[in-house]
This record gives structure tokens, C-alpha cells and sequence, in this order.
């Protein structure tokens, strides 16, 4: 990239990414990699996750191209688990390992506590080792492994568990009372 031209920025998703995100999840489903998902989705389904809730980031490249998306989602529907979500990274085939999951995430790690959230979940397969690197280097702490968690193309698939806490969550909480 030459010094004149502007680097790839993140920012918050709208609906009209909606296409751009299906093409960048389907191919994440396409090469096995990183989710348990064989069906592709379509724009419809991706618009849906825009709940007004839940943040969701995308990166743009100098040409204004979508090339990467974070995004959450809803944990447990339990009360107590509002601060709670999951979360998801992908970035497109072409512009892989050039940075683009770190500022997705970044920015998604950045949108998170102003909407209400207090801790960041996800479960990503043990061999991929990029993913693992770039949560690690991003402060997720990998809290463990679940062994045979899914069958994908016919074989068990191992994921390890990560999380990272918030500042909300390292708070104190107040006693009752005071």
C-alpha cells in the first residue's frame, strides 16, 4: 500500500452491509475453518442479525470495499447474562493476514461495553492457530477446550473456549444496600 493511499478503516456496520458480510460468512463456511455452519446464508439472514442490541463492525478497504466483519450475539436469554455475547470474525479470502481481523475485532472490543456489554465469548477451532494468535494478542484469555463439540464433514471437531472481560466487569459490584 503506498503512503498516499489511506489504510483499511473499521466502522459500524449497517443493514446495507448486509451482502457484503454474506459473501465474507460464506466463504468462512465454504473453507471449514472456522465455523460449524454448512449453509450458506443470504443477505435476508444477515440483515436480521441487526437487532439494534448487539454491535456489529466491519472493515473497509482503501476502495471503500468491505473485506472483514466482527460481530455479536445473543449468549444466553437469560437476565442475568445480558452483558454476555458472543461474538464472530471473519475477513474475506483475498485479504487475509494483512490485519484486517485485528481492527475488526478492535473496533468490535471498542463498541461493546458502550451497548451494554461486559464480557466477550466465543468457541474457535484448535487448529486454527491464526484466530487463536490474534484473540490471544486482543487480551481473550482461553478458558478451555471442548472436545468433540461438533461434527463437521463427517468428523468430530475440538474448539477451544475464549473470553475476554470488560472494563464493566472488573468493577466492583455494590454490596446490597449501598
Amino acid at each position: 500500500m503506498s503512503a498516499d493511499r489511506p489504510a483499511a478503516t473499521a466502522r459500524a456496520a449497517t443493514q446495507g452491509d448486509a451482502a457484503a458480510i454474506t459473501g465474507i460468512y460464506t466463504e468462512g463456511i465454504e473453507d471449514r475453518i472456522a465455523t460449524f455452519e454448512t449453509r450458506p446464508r443470504t443477505p435476508a439472514d444477515v440483515a436480521a442479525w441487526f437487532d439494534g442490541r448487539h454491535p456489529i463492525v466491519v472493515v473497509d478497504d482503501p476502495d471503500r470495499n468491505v473485506v472483514g466483519f466482527a460481530a455479536t450475539f445473543e449468549y444466553r436469554p437469560r437476565t442475568c447474562y445480558a452483558g454476555v455475547a458472543e461474538f464472530s470474525v471473519y475477513v474475506a479470502r483475498a485479504s487475509r493476514g494483512r490485519g484486517i481481523g485485528r481492527l475488526a475485532m478492535q473496533a468490535l472490543i471498542e463498541a461493546a461495553e458502550p451497548a451494554g456489554l461486559w464480557k466477550l465469548v466465543s468457541r474457535v477451532f484448535v487448529e486454527n492457530a491464526p484466530s487463536r494468535r490474534l484473540l490471544a494478542d486482543l487480551g481473550f484469555r482461553e478458558v478451555g477446550v471442548y472436545r468433540r463439540h461438533g461434527l463437521l464433514d463427517g468428523r468430530w471437531r475440538d474448539v477451544v473456549i475464549v473470553e475476554r472481560l470488560l472494563p464493566a466487569a472488573l468493577d466492583e459490584v455494590p454490596s446490597p444496600g449501598t
